[in-house]
């Protein structure tokens, strides 16, 4: 029998939720219930303590299409997780998701630690609705993918924590489904761990299954996506092209974190990569910073700041005085350039006015992004660009 084909919509979801909402005793839980009964079904009003955690949500993800969701923290992402797999119900509109559903959710959060490997192994393959015939079939490729041979059949309780993600992700990553859905599973184990679950990524996501990808990882979104979309306090704020949603993501982010003071001297209005993108670990990039200045006094500063987009962790900040140069009177465009001895990944650019003499942001201006790739290879999260040589040694050479 041909298997259906794997597809998704979620047509104008809303979702509610009430803060701290607990029936702990009898006395509660009857008003509660009688409220319920009473309400209407389809009331856009919400009652004290409730808020809308989705609002007005839509999209579709059609066979050989990848999404990629991504927002900070209580944007809604993990509310549409749970309404995709069914764990939810919206309060209003339409979910469907139509196929046989693989969802990489919360690696190894479900394997029982007083099972062993192969046990746990056959456990969750079945939880996942895997038949044991395919689990048999699969076996040996699970395990070596996970890389636990010789601790397979040890309790789970004795695993690493990495030797447990690791069979979490490999029992998951090996189950054929008609629609994927993945939540910050790029991020297993350690770095040749990483880059074998990225690989996997890509082989299912370009088997043409409808994906859907969430996650802090935002080069791994615009690596393996072809859309995504940017949620904001359960709204969709931007849809598109993964670079340009991002781009406007660290936007958003520097918003957010910085406040503004409408008496300044100098502001910011545009940023700008101009060197092209991805750029190899430990190469030069230029940014280019334009604005204005109404003084003279240097007081004011423009500030760059480099920031993980993974980890939010500010990575360096300079400013126009501390490299010596003074602004100019009236419109201005500052040049700078960055060595980029970072890992992997994106990074935020933002651009800020900072007063010298009380050592304080007083203003934000627009943000961009850059993404690192590639380079010599190692590992951490500074490059040093180390130099190798390799020599004889003569025998009873002391050095």
């Amino acid at each position: 029998m041909t298997r259906e084909q794997g597809r998704v919509r979620i047509e104008q979801v809303w979702k509610k939720f009430r803060r701290g909402e607990r029936h702990d005793s009898l006395r509660d839980l009857i008003p509660a219930l009688g409220r319920a009964i009473t309400r209407r079904p389809k009331s856009d009003a919400l009652e004290r303590d409730q808020f809308w955690a989705l609002q007005d949500v839509s999209f579709r993800v059609d066979p050989g299409e990848a999404l990629g969701i991504i927002g900070p923290n209580g944007a809604g992402k993990s509310t549409i997780l749970k309404i995709l797999t069914r764990l939810l119900r919206p309060t209003h509109g339409h979910a469907e998701v139509a196929g046989r559903v693989g969802a990489l959710l919360e690696i190894g959060g479900s394997l029982h630690p007083d099972l062993t490997g192969r046990e746990n192994l056959f456990l969750q393959g079945s939880i996942m609705g895997m038949k044991r015939a395919e689990i048999l079939r699969k076996f040996d490729e699970i395990v070596e993918f996970a890389g636990i041979p010789e601790f397979i059949d040890t309790p789970v309780k004795r695993y690493s924590s990495g030797m447990h993600a690791r069979l979490g992700f490999a029992v998951a990553a090996h189950l054929e489904t008609d629609v994927l859905i993945i939540d910050e599973v790029l991020a297993v184990g350690d770095a040749a761990f990483q880059r074998r679950a990225f690989e996997r990524m890509e082989v299912m996501v370009k088997s043409g299954v409808p994906t859907i990808i969430v996650s802090h990882q935002l080069e791994r979104v615009a690596a393996l996506c072809q859309r995504a979309i940017l949620l904001s306090k359960g709204r969709v704020a931007f849809e598109g092209e993964p670079s340009q949603c991002i781009a406007v993501y660290a936007n958003l982010q520097s918003t957010l974190t910085n406040g503004g003071d409408p008496h300044l001297s100098v502001a910011v209005d545009t940023i700008e990569v101009r060197t092209p993108g991805p750029v190899p670990s430990g190469e030069t990039i230029e940014v280019v910073v334009s604005g204005a200045s109404a003084s003279d006094d240097p007081d004011e500063v423009v500030v760059l700041r480099i920031r993980s987009m993974q980890t939010g962790q500010m990575m360096y900040a300079v400013n126009n005085m501390s490299r010596g140069v003074k602004l100019p009177r009236g419109r201005f465009e500052l040049s700078v350039r960055f060595t980029m001895n970072v890992a992997e990944g994106m990074y935020g650019i933002e651009s800020l006015v900072a007063r010298r003499s009380t050592d304080r942001d007083v203003g934000h201006g627009p943000a961009t992004l850059v993404h690192v790739a590639g380079g010599p290879p190692f590992w951490g999260s500074v490059q040093m660009l180390a130099s190798i040589e390799a020599r004889s040694a003569r025998d009873g050479d002391g050095r």
